[in-house]
């Protein structure tokens, strides 16, 4: 059975200074029962009480809740979301992807595609990958110069701070792999014609620049891990344990929102349903 701890285990200290080459993207220390078969009944469990915890988020139509999901190419962000969140209600939660920015958005400060996506009260909101590419990006591919991204690395904690003052809880994800296993995930793909459609030849640039991204995670993920809005490291090579890891995440802060069904003032027992 795994051990409660997920929070203080893959949690980033605001201001700790981030070493991924420390981190083994492949363990699994939250869970010693043995691999995902035995892993599988305790998933569907934190499943079924996340699913309680959302109805309850959106029947009492008083917190927001943003998911901030950040990985590397293959990293599993869209399997991640796919398997941990499969059994909540649809009406409750939304999924935002960022891709390069249209014209319309270059046009305004790169925050204003974003804002409007961030939830409303009783939402869930996911950002699969977020306002960070503006920076991660720019940063290694020299879009911009360093002063752009410094500066945007301190508007993102301001913009953060407003949303979690104004009642969003803010939880963000980086999904930990090494580069071994992402290559193993690029080779699996290829050889699979059905999953040729995943595989971008521009990743392979990306790939090459392997050093300078982690840099830049280490970098912005210390720099904007902050009391009201938090950062998590989930090794993420196991993709059961990353999806066990993240359920783990997301459980433990919902249920810190202390949320509770709406109070009825009528009594049910005086309703009758006519024929």
């Amino acid at each position: 059975m795994p051990v409660s701890g997920a929070l203080e285990r893959y949690w980033v200290k605001p201001g700790a200074k981030v070493d991924l080459g420390k981190i083994d993207s492949g363990e699994k220390t939250l869970f010693q029962g043995g691999g995902k078969d035995d892993s599988d009944p305790q998933f569907d469990e934190l499943q079924f009480e996340l699913q309680d915890l959302q109805k309850r988020l959106y029947a009492e139509n008083k917190h927001r809740v943003l998911v901030v999901m950040q990985a590397m190419d293959t990293g599993g962000k869209d399997g991640c979301i796919k398997h941990v969140f499969s059994r909540i209600d649809p009406q409750g939660i939304h999924v935002c992807s960022f891709k390069k920015p249209s014209e319309e958005e270059l046009a305004h400060d790169f925050l204003w595609r974003v804002h409007s996506k961030v939830p409303g009260k009783g939402e869930l909101v996911i950002f699969n990958r977020s306002h960070y590419e503006d920076i991660i990006a720019v940063r290694v591919k020299k879009i911009f110069s360093e002063e752009v991204w410094k500066r945007r690395q301190r508007h993102v904690v301001e913009f953060e701070r407003m949303l979690a003052e104004e009642g969003t809880t803010i939880v963000k994800i980086f999904l930990h792999i090494s580069k071994d296993e992402q290559k193993r995930r690029l080779e699996s793909r290829l050889e699979n014609p059905a999953k040729h459609w995943k595989v971008n030849p521009d990743d392979l640039v990306d790939r090459a620049r392997w050093s300078e991204f982690m840099t830049a995670y280490e970098d912005v993920i210390g720099k904007t891990s902050t009391e009201h809005a938090p950062w998590y490291i989930v090794p993420a090579d196991r993709k059961w344990y990353r999806n066990l890891c993240v359920a783990r995440i997301m459980l433990d802060t919902l249920k810190k929102l202390d949320m509770e069904f709406p109070r009825i003032d009528w009594d049910p027992k005086t309703i009758k349903i006519e024929d």
